[in-house]
């Protein structure tokens, strides 16, 4: 359907569901995530329980799932979990699951200000001077992020979700993330014995983690709103999952989220140490050194394989772009990179 009559659509139903008459004044299609289209939607609930003006985004599937991608339904349960938490991240509302609504589940959330470009946040001078406090405002995000447990979330089938197949049981939390990386390899139509050596050595060095968290699975730069007044939010929590802390922390500072920053190992903005710093002093947790070599190597490897799957959705005319088909091409970077810091650990 195009824009107008989406907008028809979503008019129609919040007003039932609002129980007051609801108009959308703009409703214009923004950049989304990769399994995600997002619409900037200007709502006014002109009478009912609910009446006012709303700034909302609203959000829903596209095209074809990548790997380990929750549902929006699921998705809106994590940005609930997170915000009760004081993560500093949008408001969502109106979670709906019926397909027959639009022909996808949809979900509104709170329209925040600013910019996730990567080249904007690392390069931008406009925020010379709000960098220090963005690497202590985002280590202190995290920390709350990683505040919240399995036994905080009182929705069993979301609770059961964010295990993505894991063993609840099992305290050698890698384990899981190997296993699903395994899988992943094995259903690839070509051969990748970089990523098998990888893999291998992954299965070999997985040792227990120290508590199993909320892991907001892609938080890296790309994926906070920043102003030059500071951090505004955090998005795009689509691959939330229970997990080791040290995922997230090294997920930021992978090479591949400098944006030609490299001297500035935490997403182009920080020192490495200097984010970690901010991040143990928030948390209350020191970091295991070879716990974030570990990790750095699984984050490398589970990118190599995200980038070949961007690429197959490409080839496999379900989502046909340019941009999926180069990112496809970028897979041996990370194998590169993923071989690097396995050389060096000895």
């Amino acid at each position: 359907m195009n824009d107008t009559e989406l907008k028809n659509i979503l008019e129609g139903y919040l007003t039932d569901r609002l129980k007051g008459k609801t108009t959308i004044n703009a409703m214009v299609s923004l950049s989304g995530g990769a399994c995600q289209e997002n619409f900037l939607a200007e709502l006014k609930v002109l009478d009912g329980p609910e009446k006012g003006s709303y700034e909302t985004v609203f959000r829903t599937d596209k095209g074809a799932a990548l790997l380990a991608s929750l549902s929006r339904e699921d998705e809106f349960g994590v940005c609930n979990l997170a915000y009760q938490a004081g993560v500093k991240t949008p408001r969502p509302f109106w979670l709906e699951t019926d397909r027959s609504v639009t022909g996808s589940p949809f979900y509104f959330m709170q329209k925040i200000a600013g910019k996730a470009t990567g080249r904007y946040i690392v390069k931008d001078p406009s925020l010379n001077k709000i960098r220090k406090q963005l690497t202590v405002d985002l280590a202190d995000n995290l920390a709350k992020i990683h505040s919240v447990k399995p036994s905080d979330c009182k929705d069993e089938k979301l609770k059961a979700t964010l295990w993505m197949g894991q063993d609840p049981q099992d305290k050698v939390v890698a384990n899981g993330s190997v296993r699903s990386l395994r899988l992943e390899l094995e259903r690839m139509q070509e051969a990748y014995p970089a990523m098998e050596l990888i893999l291998n050595w992954l299965e070999k060095k997985a040792k227990p983690s120290d508590k199993v968290v909320l892991i907001h699975g892609d938080f890296r730069t790309g994926n906070f709103m920043v102003t030059p007044e500071g951090l505004q939010g955090i998005v795009d929590w689509e691959f939330a999952h229970w997990g080791d802390r040290h995922e997230d922390l090294t997920w930021v500072c992978m090479r591949d989220w400098r944006f030609g920053k490299l001297n500035k190992e935490a997403g182009g903005f920080a020192d490495r140490s200097e984010f970690y710093e901010a991040y143990e002093k928030a948390s209350g947790v020191t970091l295991d050194s070879g716990m974030v070599t570990y990790w750095e190597v699984m984050g490398n490897l589970r990118w190599a394989i995200g980038c070949i799957g961007q690429a197959e959705r490409h080839l496999s005319g379900k989502d046909k772009g340019i941009e999926l088909a180069a990112i496809g091409r970028r897979a041996c970077e990370m194998e590169y990179e993923a071989m690097r810091i396995i050389e060096n650990a000895g």
